[in-house]
């Protein structure tokens, strides 16, 4: 099992900046691919970023490309996202998730609860 707690998240004025951070308890870290996906109000959860296991490979979808960095730390057990020009576009549930193959859709096996990014415009 592995636990992942987001933080981070809040109100932020359009153009604005957040990091977000994920921290992983349970299991060796650096065994997981991570991802951070969010989930508009009605909407589908759907993929932002993800990071394999080392760090070498990343994927962003291409409505954040220039905007948000995805960032892990395997000696302290965190991920990151960056987020940059925050438009109210970007408000939604922010979650990370974990799992053994790196992939680019929302099909990991470990969850956090998520963290409310809102954007004003």
């Amino acid at each position: 099992q592995v636990q992942l707690v987001e933080s981070g998240g809040g109100l932020v004025q359009a153009g604005g900046s957040l990091r977000l951070s994920c921290a992983a308890s349970g299991r060796p870290f650096s065994r997981y691919a991570m991802g951070w996906f969010r989930q508009a109000p009605g909407k589908e959860r759907a993929t932002v970023a993800a990071i394999s296991r080392n760090g070498e490979s990343t994927y962003y979808t291409d409505s954040v490309k220039g905007r948000f960095t995805i960032s892990r730390d395997n000696a302290n057990n965190m991920m990151y996202l960056e987020m940059k020009s925050l438009t109210p576009e970007d408000t939604a549930v922010y979650f990370c998730a974990a799992g053994l193959v790196f992939r680019t859709s929302d099909e990991y096996d470990y969850w956090g609860q998520g963290t409310q990014v809102t954007v004003s415009s």
